[in-house]
């Protein structure tokens, strides 16, 4: 299959799961398209397991909307995340690589910051759509539970890919690649070699296993997966069992 038509396999799928869905009622407030100058900026090391939990709701609220409105945020990363601790308030701002939307329309890939670039930017996959925020919500979920941020800290591009490679693993790399008929520069493939896949059970150690909990790491696979076609929707993120707790409490609001 080429690499367009393998796309609009790929964007059917998307769109016949995210039809299914339907449209969640949304709190247009979490959006701000200015630069929503908070006091509390950067709380990783303060937040509970359930601060995170609290907080990352409410930026995929933001994804769910922004997404079902058509649009790709594309520079989703903790900088861009904006928190109130007091007012227990979120803003995911910075529009200014947003783009809409439009299958098999090709897509400049020179966009987000290099540790929460999805691969498919890496590997030039221009037919790449929203999942790509997906992706870097995962990579911003990992940096928090884990306590690594960020994540996947590749100094360039190449050495981006191989950071990612080393986690997932260059099986599932390759087999993505065959998917959508994309290759490799013979540079890269020689930087990568053959890499096994990590579980993510082995970044757990005494400083993050409170937060390290199944469904924690569960929601992360489902995000951080090469085929952007087999990652998880913001919406079927917010259904996820890693959520319940802070679904109760909003849908009881």
């Amino acid at each position: 299959m080429s690499h367009a038509g393998a796309a609009i396999a790929r964007n059917k799928c998307r769109a016949e799961r995210q039809s299914s869905l339907g449209a969640s009622p949304w709190t247009e407030d979490l959006i701000c398209t200015g630069t929503c100058d908070k006091r509390a900026r950067s709380l990783y090391p303060k937040l509970t397991p359930h601060d995170i939990k609290f907080y990352l709701y409410q930026v995929l609220k933001a994804l769910d909307y922004s997404h079902s409105q058509g649009l790709m945020h594309r520079d989703v990363k903790p900088h861009n995340v904006m928190i109130d601790h007091d007012k227990r308030e979120v803003r995911l701002i910075d529009w200014g690589l947003a783009e809409f939307y439009h299958p098999l329309t090709e897509y400049n890939v020179r966009v987000a910051s290099r540790h929460y670039k999805g691969p498919e930017l890496l590997v030039d996959d221009t037919f790449y759509d929203y999942s790509l925020d997906i992706w870097s919500f995962g990579c911003m979920l990992a940096g928090m539970i884990f306590r690594k941020e960020p994540f996947f800290a590749g100094a360039d591009n190449v050495d981006q890919l191989y950071k990612i490679a080393k986690v997932l693993g260059t099986d599932l790399l390759n087999d993505y690649l065959d998917a959508y008929d994309l290759e490799l520069e013979l540079e890269v493939e020689q930087r990568l070699g053959t890499l096994p896949r990590k579980q993510w059970s082995a970044f757990k150690n005494k400083d993050n296993a409170e937060r390290c909990s199944p469904e924690a790491l569960d929601l992360i696979d489902k995000m951080l997966r090469y085929d952007p076609a087999a990652r998880v929707l913001p919406k079927e993120a917010m259904q996820d069992q890693y959520f319940e707790e802070v679904r109760k409490q909003d849908s009881g609001k």
